[in-house]
């Protein structure tokens, strides 16, 4: 039996919150495997994609920065258009944008609620539905959720956080059934907390390292390289007959 690959040579991989942390290290990975990518950032951050722009083409691959604003529709609807115009398809979109606003649940305002759902949930839900009707003019494709370890688990001062991972993980077992029959594999990988720009100050307070670290049987902190790895599985051919499933990347946090 020949071992299937984990190559994505001639495929086109969109990466939403591309600029920084585990988007960066996902589409810089997803060119070493042979991938073409689309590295989406908020039209703001747009030149936080030069790098990794630069690291992709280094690697022989073709990259298009685009902008990108979740859950607007329009700039979705645009970002989607101006990838398989300029690429000429979408085989694979990776939903990594998320933001998480850390409050006490006795203090979490409808704004926080609001701003979390709407990237983390709704826009992920309207990217996956915008880039699945391209896929399916193609024969079928790969999308694969960044949910969290605190989409199965709950954790301090994240009422709106967990809530909107949970959301993600039912959300693909029911795309991955609804959209089996045109060929779309649809999953979730779950990290622990991982050190990225974004949550380095999070690591910075030494009371919660402490406690992160103390839940981890592993006992480290994850790097967004730790990530790749099960995204791009996920992405490949080897994952083909895989759809509906959450991949927890937790150092053994949800095995105590």
């Amino acid at each position: 039996m020949v071992l299937p690959s984990m190559r994505l040579d001639e495929k086109v991989v969109v990466i939403t919150g591309a600029g920084s942390g585990i988007g960066k290290a996902v589409a810089i990975a997803a060119a070493e495997a042979g991938a073409d990518c689309v590295p989406c950032e908020l039209p703001g951050k747009i030149s936080d994609l030069d790098d990794v722009c630069w690291q992709i083409e280094n690697l022989g691959q073709r990259a298009l920065p685009l902008p990108l604003s979740l859950p607007d529709l329009d700039s979705i609807d645009a970002m989607v258009d101006q990838a398989s115009k300029e690429m000429g398809r979408i085989d694979i979109l990776v939903n990594n944008a998320g933001i998480n606003i850390p409050r006490d649940a006795l203090e979490v305002s409808e704004e926080d609620w609001d701003s979390v759902m709407d990237v983390n949930l709704k826009g992920l839900f309207f990217m996956s539905q915008r880039a699945a009707r391209r896929m399916m003019t193609n024969g079928g494709g790969k999308i694969v959720n960044i949910a969290s370890q605190n989409g199965v688990i709950g954790y301090y001062k994240r009422a709106a956080y967990c809530s909107s991972k949970a959301g993600v993980v039912n959300l693909t077992r029911v795309l991955a059934l609804e959209w089996a029959d045109h060929q779309i594999n649809v999953n979730t990988v779950g990290p622990t907390f991982i050190l990225t720009p974004l949550t380095q100050s999070t690591f910075d307070d030494p009371v919660l390292r402490e406690d992160l670290l103390s839940r981890i049987p592993l006992g480290r902190v994850g790097q967004p390289e730790d990530v790749v790895g099960a995204v791009v599985f996920l992405a490949s051919p080897a994952a083909d007959l895989i759809t509906g499933h959450t991949l927890l990347v937790d150092g053994g946090w949800t095995a105590v």
